[in-house]
């Protein structure tokens, strides 16, 4: 169907297509024409649910965790959603022995900092990638299973500068860094596992909405 290709073309470059707006009304139109009117604002129901939605969005709760400049989370989130109704098209699928190595793993691994080339050595090309290749710039990668039961693992990796004041480009790494992990359906945060660096990069409390 041409509105789930265009989901999926979304979901991995969603700069492209004119952000968030372009996302949700898209999902809206897949929605009606399975006759459920209310399905995106019943996902955000849910993502409130779990404190994964604020008066500006997921992107608030995200904010809230993962540096602002970090474009590639909120699809991630929306993937998840896609997932849920048969939308999402994974580009690989982990096979259930490769899924619970990984989420054996997920604890284990956040305890040092990790590049995204030690992400992928370590549990092979992911199901989905949320932004482009070059590795200059931030990303997030997804592990799935076939079963929609099993909960996507999301690796959020961050590439840029220290602070305001330093030019933007180039950015610090040649490797985008690993911020966290988020994996499972409970409370928001309690779905992050944090790298050293993403504890480093986490915005400070006060500024929560």
């Amino acid at each position: 169907m041409y509105l789930i290709d265009q989901v999926n073309n979304m979901l991995r470059r969603l700069g492209m297509f004119g952000g968030e707006p372009s996302l949700w009304t898209l999902f809206d139109h897949l929605f009606y024409l399975e006759g459920e009117g209310h399905g995106v604002g019943d996902i955000y129901e849910s993502w409130r649910d779990r404190d994964a939605f604020t008066p500006t969005g997921a992107q608030g709760a995200l904010g809230r965790l993962l540096p602002d400049n970090l474009k590639s989370a909120l699809p991630s989130m929306y993937a998840e959603a896609a997932r849920n109704r048969g939308w999402l098209r994974l580009d690989r699928t982990l096979t259930p022995d490769e899924y619970a190595r990984l989420r054996a793993s997920i604890e284990p691994f956040a305890e040092q900092d990790h590049t995204w080339s030690d992400v992928v050595d370590a549990f092979g090309q992911p199901s989905v990638l949320f932004g482009g290749t070059n590795p200059l710039y931030e990303k997030t990668l997804a592990y799935a299973t076939a079963d929609k039961s099993d909960p996507m693992a999301i690796f959020h990796l961050w590439n840029g500068v220290d602070s305001d004041t330093q030019p933007t480009w180039p950015p610090m790494y040649a490797d985008p860094i690993l911020l966290a992990i988020r994996c499972g359906s409970g409370p928001f945060v309690d779905s992050f596992v944090f790298t050293p660096e993403g504890n480093r990069r986490r915005p400070p409390e006060n500024g929560i909405d």
